[in-house]
């Protein structure tokens, strides 16, 4: 009965995030290329807000004082009316690539930096791979299972080529399948806790870990 809990209760977590994720409105902690071109266009209409493509507090501002303008709900969200508003042309669908649950992750994820590795730990006085994985989700509210191999079997699938911060990376390393794991953090980077450097940034695409990676996984 315990097992049966566990699961309903992470699946609860996927569906929530998923929910929160997914939903059709550019917010604060976006980024990209089509938030650049909405602070571009605030930015063309006076508004005091820089196209560096981050969705920060200024944008929100932007933004709000747009919809006071236009009448509408100052919510800082830029949906689907204040999109057609503000660019004059319908919305497209919002591509959560780096939302403000990735970036909490990331950031956390480099304050262990140099902890040592301990085989079974799960604290900041030392980590193995998966307990230092399960321990950077947990700050954000995210449950993930114990072990590698059990992190390996939720999520949603990846390529290499369609990583984005925040997907979960996975290696064979002293047993067959998936026997380590650590986090991505763009431009072919990953944070983990390895036994010989303890919590440390490396290349995917090292000999090494390019050799015995196997697959990704995005929680996200």
């Amino acid at each position: 009965m315990g097992k049966i809990m566990r699961v309903l209760a992470l699946s609860m977590v996927f569906v929530c995030c998923f929910a929160v994720c997914n939903a059709n409105a550019f917010r604060m902690g976006d980024q990209g290329s089509e938030v650049a071109e909405i602070q571009g266009q605030l930015a063309n209409l006076g508004y005091d807000v820089v196209a560096d493509g981050d969705f920060g507090p200024a944008t929100v501002e932007a933004v709000k004082n747009f919809q006071s303008t236009q009448g509408m709900e100052a919510d800082g969200l830029v949906g689907p009316t204040t999109y057609s508003a503000l660019m004059g042309r319908e919305m497209p669908q919002v591509s959560r690539s780096f939302n403000s649950v990735s970036r909490r992750i990331i950031a956390n994820s480099m304050n262990y930096i140099g902890v040592p590795y301990v085989f079974g730990g799960t604290s900041p006085s030392g980590f193995d791979c998966s307990g230092y994985v399960r321990y950077v989700f947990a700050s954000a509210g995210i449950y993930l299972p114990r072990t590698a191999d059990a992190q390996y079997e939720i999520g949603m699938p990846v390529s290499r080529g369609e990583l984005i911060p925040g997907d979960l990376v996975f290696f064979s390393t002293y047993d067959y399948g998936a026997s380590h794991v650590g986090i991505y953090l763009g431009d072919g980077s990953f944070i983990n806790a390895s036994s010989s450097r303890g919590v440390a940034i490396d290349s995917l695409y090292s000999g090494y870990w390019g050799s015995c990676y196997i697959g990704a996984r995005r929680i996200l």
